[in-house]
């Protein structure tokens, strides 16, 4: 077999890590810097498709699609060889070739120590899982599934008990992003299989630094969205589908606009583009309010100018796996709405502390979760500090802290 290290020149022995996922993720891209700056791991990613680092059509947004974050800086990464891409990830795409002997070790080069996989249900997945196996080389998966993700006949549940079975033998440890991820692994992969917390976090630092620098250019944005600054902001950003909801929180908007002794009525800014914009659009048209403004789809570093607008954030969605997009606002110090059905709503909002919680597809719940944050312009700001202080001990220090835990234990050669 290959050499397990690969040894630098100032004589410190790194632990090689091979990290196979479908593409380079812009939520991703700062945590594996941050990974790749470990003085004893070495890392290198395997994508099977590079389709997000050129513009595509993002198929819940609708419309085309070029981050403006750097997606590929600051690790090293190699792009595998393709035999199937649709720029579009699911189980049979993208299909490659070449994994086996990336993780053996070609030309000289020392093999790996550990294989972390994103994702247990694609091809590719297997296929390295498989590999892996094949080389003695222990496997770590990280995945957003949970139990209540959606509803499945009973066949279908014992088909996916059996695949569990069989993935077991593959797969060395799992990293729960959060409370109910954990939940699943312990129910499929049993009570005694070994996790390792490595939670879903995004880059505090960056969107804190941000949102601050978003407050200077805020009576810009006002003007070009034609906003009274005396009246609460109430936003939405995410894909306009069928699953987000955001039909839910127009109702519930409309309904709350109605009511009075509300005080300044709020806006509604809608940031985002999909299949439902244009009904949402001729809803509130024709509802006759005037405060629904509709943004389209921003990039990345668009987002702190609008978190910075807000006075609450809503993410209604159902069958939501996490919702990173809660993440991003609580470090803009922001109150959040989360339906019951947001996968991060155990781990990051308690209802009446860091915001509300109410049930998917309720609208009544929706509206007096609003009423009960813009009650008072105190109550939003006193949850928005709650969660700015929650979203601090959720972040990439914890990441790597789990991921060195679990490669301890499951390799012996680096310490947690």
């Amino acid at each position: 077999m290959a050499l397990r290290f690969a040894e630098e020149s100032d004589g410190i022995k790194k632990i090689r890590i091979a990290y196979l996922v479908s593409h380079p993720i812009q939520y991703q891209a700062p945590l594996l810097r941050r990974i790749a700056r470990e003085p004893d791991i070495d890392l290198t990613v395997f994508f099977g498709s590079g389709f997000s680092v050129r513009e595509y059509t993002d198929e819940g947004f609708g419309v085309g699609v070029k981050w403006d974050v750097p997606l590929l800086d600051g690790y090293r990464h190699e792009f595998l060889p393709l035999l199937r891409d649709t720029s579009s990830p699911g189980v049979m795409a993208p299909l490659n070739h070449g994994i086996f002997s990336r993780l053996r070790g070609v030309g000289g080069a020392a093999g790996f120590d550990v294989l972390w996989v994103h994702g247990y249900s694609s091809v590719n997945a297997l296929q390295g899982m498989l590999a892996a196996k094949a080389l003695g080389i222990p496997v770590l998966v990280r995945a957003e599934s949970w139990l209540g993700d959606r509803r499945r006949s009973g066949s279908r549940l014992g088909a996916k008990r059996l695949f569990f079975k069989a993935l077991r033998g593959l797969v060395d440890g799992a990293l729960p992003i959060g409370t109910r991820n954990a939940e699943y692994w312990r129910h499929y992969l049993g009570e005694d299989f070994p996790l390792f917390q490595m939670p879903y976090a995004v880059d505090n630092d960056y969107f804190q630094r941000r949102c601050r620098e978003a407050r200077e250019g805020r009576g810009d944005l006002q003007k070009e969205l034609n906003l009274d600054p005396l009246r609460p902001v109430i936003l939405f950003a995410s894909k306009l589908q069928g699953r987000k909801r955001c039909g839910d929180l127009v109702e519930a908007y409309l309904k709350l606009s109605s009511e009075p002794g509300m005080g300044p009525p709020p806006y509604l800014v809608i940031v985002g583009d999909g299949e439902e914009r244009a009904a949402l659009e001729r809803r509130a048209s024709e509802s006759g309010v005037e405060g629904v403004r509709f943004c389209g789809f921003r990039n990345q570093s668009e987002l702190a100018r609008f978190f910075d607008l807000a006075t609450v954030f809503v993410l209604p969605s159902q069958h939501e796996p996490w919702g990173l997009i809660v993440n991003e606002v609580m470090n803009a110090n922001r109150a959040v709405i989360v339906s019951s059905d947001v996968g991060c709503q155990p781990d990051l909002i308690e209802d009446g502390v860091q915001g509300c919680v109410f049930r998917a597809g309720d609208i009544a719940g929706l509206t007096d979760a609003l009423r009960r944050v813009l009650l008072t312009s105190e109550s939003a700001g006193t949850m928005g500090q709650r969660g700015l202080e929650k979203i601090q001990t959720w972040d990439f220090e914890e990441d790597v802290r789990g991921l060195r835990r679990a490669i301890a234990c499951v390799t012996r050669k680096i310490t947690a």
